[in-house]
C-alpha cells in the first residue's frame, strides 16, 4: 500500500512537470510569435514613415510660385516625419506602447501633408491658370502690337503719298537773260538781268495762303549766286543759300510768277541751272547755258 502512494506521487509528479514543460514551450512559441509580429509591425511602420518622407521630396512649389510661409510649413512637416523615422528605428519592437503612438503620429502627418498637397495643386492650378491668361495676355499684346505697326506703316505710307500728292510743282519754267533796254541778250558781257518765270500748278490737295518761294541760281561751278551770305532757308534739316526769294498767295488753282536777278557780278560762259523751292521742297528746276 505504502509503494502504491508513492508511485502515484511520483506518477502525478511527472504528470505535474509535463504540464509545466508545455505550458512554458507553448508561452515560448507565443512570444517569439508576438516577437515576429511586432518586428513586422514595426518594419511596416518604418517603411510607410520612410515613403510619407520620400514624398515631402516629391511635393515642392513650382519655382515660378513664391510662398515662403507653406515652404516653411513643408520642411517643418519634414523634418518632424524624419525625427519620428529616427525614433522608431532605435525603439524596441516590444515597445508596443510606443510603437502605437508613433503610428498615430504617422496618421496625425499624413492628414497634415492631405491639406498641404491640397494647397499645391490649388497653386499649381492657379499658376496654370495664370500661365494660360499670361500667355493669351502676351499673344493679344502681340498682336496689338503687330496691329499698331502695321497702322503705323500705312500712316506712314499714308502720310508720303499726301505729302508728295500736297507737294507744289513749279512748271514752265524760263530763264531769259536781258540787256540793259529789257530785250533779250545772248552776250553774256551785255547782260544786266536774268528774268526766272514760272508757273505754279493748280493742287486741290496742297495747303493754300501765303507761300514762300527761293531760287537758287547755280554756275557752272556748284557755286550759288547771292547777294549776301547770310540769305539762308531750311532744306532737308540744312541751311542753304538762296538767290531770290519771293511771297505768293496760293490758291490752289494755276498761278504764275516772275522773280529777277540783277547781274552785279562777273558771268562766265558755261550751264547753269535754276532751282526753285517752296514749303522746304524741291518744286522744280531748268538748267540754262549763257554764251561768250
Amino acid at each position: 500500500m505504502k509503494k502504491f502512494y508513492i508511485v502515484l506521487i511520483i506518477i502525478v509528479v511527472v504528470l505535474l512537470f509535463g504540464g509545466l514543460a508545455y505550458y512554458f514551450i507553448r508561452q515560448q512559441r507565443m512570444l517569439s510569435e508576438m516577437s515576429e509580429q511586432f518586428d513586422l509591425q514595426k518594419e511596416e511602420l518604418e517603411t510607410e514613415y520612410s515613403q510619407l518622407a520620400a514624398q515631402y521630396d516629391d511635393y515642392r512649389l513650382p519655382d515660378n510660385i513664391k510662398n515662403d510661409s507653406l515652404l516653411y510649413l513643408l520642411d517643418s512637416e519634414k523634418a518632424k516625419v524624419q525625427r519620428l523615422l529616427e525614433e522608431l528605428r532605435t525603439v524596441k519592437a516590444t515597445n508596443a506602447k510606443r510603437i502605437n503612438e508613433l503610428k498615430k503620429e504617422l496618421e496625425t502627418v499624413r492628414t497634415v501633408m492631405k491639406s498641404y498637397v491640397a494647397q499645391i495643386d490649388s497653386l499649381n492650378t492657379l499658376n496654370q491658370q495664370l500661365q494660360k491668361k499670361n500667355e493669351e495676355v502676351t499673344q493679344k499684346y502681340q498682336q496689338a502690337s503687330q496691329t499698331v505697326s502695321r497702322l503705323s506703316q500705312e500712316k506712314e505710307h499714308l502720310t508720303e503719298r499726301v505729302n508728295l500728292a500736297s507737294k507744289l510743282n513749279a512748271t514752265d519754267i524760263s530763264v531769259t537773260p536781258v540787256n540793259k533796254k529789257g530785250k533779250k541778250e545772248k552776250k553774256i558781257n551785255k547782260i544786266q538781268q536774268l528774268n526766272i518765270c514760272f508757273s505754279i500748278a493748280k493742287n486741290v490737295t496742297a495747303p493754300t495762303g501765303e507761300k514762300t518761294l527761293y531760287v537758287r541760281i547755280m554756275k557752272p561751278d556748284d557755286d550759288i549766286l547771292v547777294k549776301n551770305r547770310n540769305n539762308v532757308f531750311i532744306f532737308e534739316n540744312k541751311e542753304i543759300n538762296y538767290s531770290i526769294k519771293k511771297v505768293i498767295e496760293y490758291d490752289g488753282e494755276d498761278s504764275s510768277a516772275c522773280v529777277y536777278w540783277a547781274v552785279e557780278e562777273f558771268l562766265y560762259p558755261g550751264n547753269y541751272r535754276a532751282d526753285i523751292f517752296a514749303d522746304g521742297n524741291l518744286i522744280g528746276s531748268q538748267s540754262f547755258m549763257l554764251e561768250k
